[in-house]
């Protein structure tokens, strides 16, 4: 486990954004989005479209894959 944040790009809304996540949260993220049956990017947008204007993209995917976790115990 490296735990340094990896930069990787989504599109949202037809937009190129950066986003950084350790490599931990990347797969379970992916994990997650196949799970739904969603491509990642789709599964981005929602959490973009849901998440607080004062939180940042990357905390909101943290706490989303935290959540569904959580959930599933």
């Amino acid at each position: 486990m490296s735990g340094r944040p990896v930069k990787r790009s989504l599109t949202l809304k037809g937009h190129r954004t950066s986003v950084s996540l350790e490599d931990e949260f990347w797969q379970a993220f992916r994990d997650i989005a196949k799970k739904k049956q969603l491509p990642i990017n789709v599964l981005a947008s929602e959490i973009d479209v849901d998440r607080d204007p004062e939180t940042g993209l990357a905390s909101a995917i943290r706490v989303f894959v935290l959540n569904w976790y959580r959930t599933r115990q």
